[in-house]
């Protein structure tokens, strides 16, 4: 008998082979309205069944639905919002006055009206592996506090200041996740770039020293409630793999192939029996630049090889892209059906 897309994720995260594998498709900028006029219709959108579903939750990145050029977040940092992406302008933390900052007031964001309607949506679909997020992780938001240039020089140079910010950052996340975890949710989604294309950031030695124990604490905290935990990470993260395996962390995404030592493929060898992947099509490789039937072929390759034992989900390391040429995204999403339906 067919499973429902949130089982066959769950058999997935065990670690038991799914059919048909469950994936998650999303685009930006004109790719979708493209994709209609190539087929003259829209009907394909209905096709596409994304196994994992986001929960509504309030905006704690930066909120641009009012247009105009700048905006200020809920924390207090100016960004702008004529680049692609929206790029940070003024951080809030200009000096190294921690003491003197209060991070915002939740309870307003997270009102009863908020739980509700999430909890009424999730109810509504029930079939689906359902999440919530809070965009930002740990790392990302003391850069977006700080300054990134900033940040990086204060856990070299000034440790003490670096560790008050990135603890106080991490009780103000876990209040967040304990809101998210008043909804009946399967899973939280964290995100946070750890990584660039050759490695980690902060290096792994001050990332295990500063950020790993309080995702530790986070990941417990999620698992004592019965849920999974996901995190979303772009670039090489290969030097910390057993660090977030060890903390627990259940699922990787996005596993961007072009990333140093990332080619998801040797990840599956190495560490397929103890972690999820969530990604491998790579965005700045494959989609962009192969044609429409290597796309096939490599996702073919992906669902068989990273699916054999179960520990795995479809979809591309980023959302398809403005630049995708229109028959690749085509051939994306018809693969995609071709494997996932």
């Amino acid at each position: 008998m067919p499973t429902t897309p949130k089982e066959r994720v769950y058999q997935e995260i065990a670690h038991q082979e799914a059919q048909p594998i469950p994936y998650t498709l999303g685009m930006e900028g004109d790719v979708a309205e493209r994709v209609d006029a190539y087929y003259g219709n829209n009907d394909w959108r209905n096709r596409l069944d994304n196994a994992i579903r986001r929960a509504p939750a309030p905006n704690l990145v930066v909120d641009d639905s009012a247009g105009g050029t700048r905006v200020v977040d809920p924390y207090g940092t100016s960004w702008r919002l004529d680049r692609r992406p929206f790029h940070l302008e003024t951080p809030v933390l200009s000096h190294t006055k921690l003491a003197d900052y209060r991070f915002p007031d939740l309870s307003p964001l997270f009102d009863e009206t908020w739980k509700q309607q999430a909890t009424e949506t999730i109810l509504a679909n029930p079939d689906y592996f359902w999440v919530a997020g809070f965009g930002f992780g740990l790392y990302e938001r003391t850069w977006t506090l700080r300054g990134f240039t900033e940040i990086m020089m204060d856990a070299a140079a000034d440790p003490d200041y670096y560790d008050a910010l990135v603890e106080r950052t991490a009780k103000h996340q876990m209040e967040i996740v304990d809101y998210l975890l008043q909804l009946p949710l399967d899973g939280i989604m964290f995100s946070d770039d750890w990584g660039y294309q050759k490695g980690v950031l902060l290096g792994p030695d001050l990332w295990r020293k500063y950020i790993k124990p309080r995702l530790a604490r986070m990941y417990e905290q999620v698992h004592a409630a019965g849920k999974v935990t996901l995190s979303h990470c772009c670039g090489s993260v290969a030097d910390i793999m057993p660090d977030i395996i060890e903390i627990g962390l259940d699922v990787l995404e996005s596993v961007q192939p072009e990333a140093s030592g990332m080619d998801p493929y040797a990840l599956k060898a190495q560490y397929g029996e103890r972690i999820t992947f969530w990604g491998g099509l790579g965005s700045q490789s494959t989609i962009p630049f192969d044609t429409p039937q290597e796309i096939r072929d490599e996702v073919a390759r992906l669902c068989r090889e990273m699916g054999r034992g179960g520990g795995y989900i479809l979809t591309p390391s980023k959302g398809l892209q403005p630049e995708t040429p229109t028959e690749n995204a085509v051939a994306v999403i018809e693969s995609f059906l071709e494997h996932g339906s």
